[in-house]
Order: structure tokens, then C-alpha cells, then sequence
């Protein structure tokens, strides 16, 4: 299998980076084929704009997907952009791994969102949910924050964390046709012992042994919906 892991954290040493290197560690020996894009050790850019095409479809109004899948076409796409664009189909498996930022990813992950997952390649019409362009692909997110779980769920203080993370799980990941797997999270990192670091690593190794176990979260199909997308009766 082939395994693209985007990491989004600004220190080198966090436990975030940790859960990158065991995922590493643990699919590499599995025979897993893994590469990994370090978006703050990369510098990469996450504004999407103008300057993502060498030339325009339309040079006075920026229609951004538009450009973006007549840029695949004519390769004028940012050289950066097709990069990561061509290890994305490559892969079997994406892992996006990342701190919780206010309720939501890091800028610089949406930023990558933004500009490789491209118009006419990724989804487009309707090309989304179970027939995005990325169907037959999986993908797993994997998280680290500060709050301990019981402050996560019905009823908690700060509601349910997949009410946060539905944005990346269904509105990219599933829209764009990957099938989406359970997301691994690791509670109150900054303020744990380094015994319940190492628990939530072993945990995640175990995790990524068995990925073939788990099953894919749930999300609708198109044929629930007639030409119109209304649900159908």
C-alpha cells in the first residue's frame, strides 16, 4: 500500500510529530510503501490565489476552480501544487495528522486542502461523496488537544469532537470520494505524563496494524438522491 502522511505542526518535537514517526515506523515495517509531507518543514504556502497558475483561463476574474482544472490540463498549475497533487493519487491511504487549532485544523493543513485537492481531478459536478475523484482511496486523520475526552461528546462542555472535525471528514475527505476511517485522537497531550504519551503511541501502532479491520465512517450515496439532490423517498 502506498501511505501519503500530510503533517501540519510548527514544533519539530510535539507528540504530533510523534504519531507522524509511528506512523512511519509502523507501516514502513509493515512492507508499506511511505511518504510524507512536512508542510511547515516545506515552507508551503496555503493561500490559495492568482499566482497558483502561470496563465489564466480568464486573466481579469479569478474563478479559482475553474483555473485550477483547466491548470491540470495545461500544466499551469503551481509547480508545488502538482507535487503534492501527484503523491495524492499515488496514494492508497492518506493520513492528515494534526493539532486541533480553535475547534478546527491548522491554517497552513486548510491551505493545503485549498490548493491541492483540484477541481476537475479531485471532484467537480457531481463527482463528490461515493463518486469523487478519489474513490477506491482511504483516509485516516489523526489528532492531538489539550482537552481531557470527557469535555467531548452529547452533552459535554464542548460538544462533540466530530462536530468539529466535520469539515475535514465529510466535507473534504468524503466529498472528494476517499472512504473515510474512524479518526485516532489523543486527549490532553500537552499535560500528560510521558507513560501516557507512550500509551497513545502503542495505541495508534495498534491502530495502524489492524487499518483493515476498521470500517469506514458512514456518508451519503448518491443514489439516495434523485438528479436534483433530493433525498429520495
Amino acid at each position: 500500500m502506498n501511505v501519503l502522511i500530510i503533517h501540519a505542526h510548527p514544533e519539530p518535537k510535539s507528540f504530533t510529530a510523534a504519531l507522524r514517526d509511528q506512523a512511519l515506523e509502523t507501516l514502513q515495517a509493515q512492507g508499506h510503501t511511505v511518504q510524507v509531507s512536512d508542510l511547515y518543514a516545506m515552507n508551503w504556502n496555503p493561500v490559495a490565489g492568482a499566482d497558483d497558475f502561470s496563465s489564466r483561463e480568464d486573466p481579469e476574474y479569478l474563478v479559482y476552480a475553474l483555473e485550477q482544472r483547466l491548470g491540470v490540463k495545461k500544466q499551469s498549475i503551481a509547480a508545488d501544487i502538482q507535487q503534492e497533487l501527484d503523491k495524492l493519487l499515488w496514494a492508497d491511504l492518506l493520513i492528515l495528522n494534526f493539532p486541533i487549532f480553535w475547534f478546527s485544523a491548522p491554517a497552513m493543513l486548510k491551505g493545503w486542502i485549498d490548493r491541492v485537492l483540484v477541481s476537475g481531478v479531485c471532484y467537480g459536478g457531481k463527482r463528490f461523496y461515493d463518486q469523487g475523484g478519489l474513490r477506491g482511496k482511504k483516509a485516516l486523520v489523526s489528532v492531538t488537544l489539550g482537552g481531557r475526552e470527557h469535555m467531548f461528546g452529547e452533552g459535554a462542555i464542548h460538544g462533540p469532537l466530530e462536530d468539529m472535525l466535520r469539515p475535514i471528514l465529510r466535507g473534504t475527505l468524503a466529498y472528494v470520494g476517499l472512504d473515510v476511517l474512524p479518526p485516532f485522537v489523543a486527549w490532553h497531550v500537552p499535560y500528560i505524563t510521558q507513560e501516557a504519551r507512550q500509551d497513545f503511541l502503542r495505541d495508534y501502532e495498534q491502530r495502524l496494524i489492524h487499518l483493515a479491520d476498521d470500517q469506514p465512517l458512514v456518508f451519503p450515496r448518491l443514489n439516495q438522491f434523485d438528479d436534483a439532490l433530493y433525498p429520495l423517498a
